[in-house]
């Protein structure tokens, strides 16, 4: 079964880009406009920086975006696996007839 992929034409840094995916055209241009985002953003802070210094910069900085954003997601994973055990013990409790809170 093969995907689908579709040619969009994308400008990152000044560059026009010719991406093939297989996710939704707007989808890669919202990709692309991140990553033209971040360089801006960077080139801005840093003054004049060379173009791939700025494009490594920029690839650090998302990366570190997706581990922040990936150790969030574990933590919220984890406190609700420990609420969802809480509510089944009370629920648990509650049908065998035995008193809240112990």
């Amino acid at each position: 079964m093969s995907v689908e992929k579709t040619s969009v034409t994308v400008r990152i840094a000044g560059e026009e880009h010719t991406i093939r995916a297989s996710a939704e055209p707007a989808y890669t241009r919202r990709c692309a406009k991140l990553v033209d985002d971040r360089i801006h953003q960077i080139r801005l802070q840093a003054g004049l920086i060379e173009g791939h210094k700025a494009a490594i910069l920029a690839a650090l900085s998302i990366a570190d975006e997706c581990f922040q954003a990936q150790e969030d997601l574990a933590g919220i994973r984890q406190d609700l696996a420990a609420r969802a055990a809480e509510l089944s013990r009370r629920l648990r409790d509650a049908t065998e007839g035995r008193p809240a809170g112990g």
